[in-house]
């Protein structure tokens, strides 16, 4: 059975642990693979350590062992500026996938979120990541905006 637990202190290297595979579908011919690397940990670095809005990160986990992680958190919707959630993290370990993880970290996330009062959860996936992109469809979500860059 999987247990989704509020994620502590010491749950911080699994997350990091993860960030590689955060960080390598990222797959930007424009920058580094250490450049995408080092944003992803100062990413996960600055969510983990939030103070001025709520939010929320949680684990999941199997007889003792973390196998995924979310981060949820209050936000902004840039098209009716009301306050609603997002998600800027969510990682399942390789060996989980598959396994509905990630759907029940999302419905947890869903939960706080609800219980916020929000009317909406956001979040962004990196555009070559066509397998998330797929998972997020298939809960309910739909594109808002697309983000485009150029290198020169």
């Amino acid at each position: 059975m999987i247990n989704i637990r509020n994620a502590l202190q010491e749950d911080y290297d699994f997350i990091f642990k993860l960030s590689p595979d955060l960080a390598q579908v990222a797959d930007f011919k424009w920058h580094s693979d250490a450049t995408i690397q080092k944003m992803q940990d100062d990413y996960i670095y600055q969510m983990l350590n939030q103070k001025s809005i709520p939010h929320i990160t949680l684990i999941a986990e199997q007889d003792g062992i973390s196998l995924g992680f979310i981060h949820v958190c209050e936000h902004k919707d840039s098209i009716s500026n009301e306050v609603c959630g997002t998600v800027p993290l969510l990682a399942v370990s390789s060996t989980a996938q598959g396994m509905g993880i990630g759907k029940q970290l999302m419905n947890a996330a869903q939960k706080w979120a609800k219980k916020q009062g929000y009317r909406l959860l956001h979040l962004e996936v990196f555009a070559n990541n066509g397998k998330a992109q797929n998972f997020y469809q298939n809960l309910g979500f739909e594109a808002e905006t697309l983000h485009m860059v150029k290198p020169l």
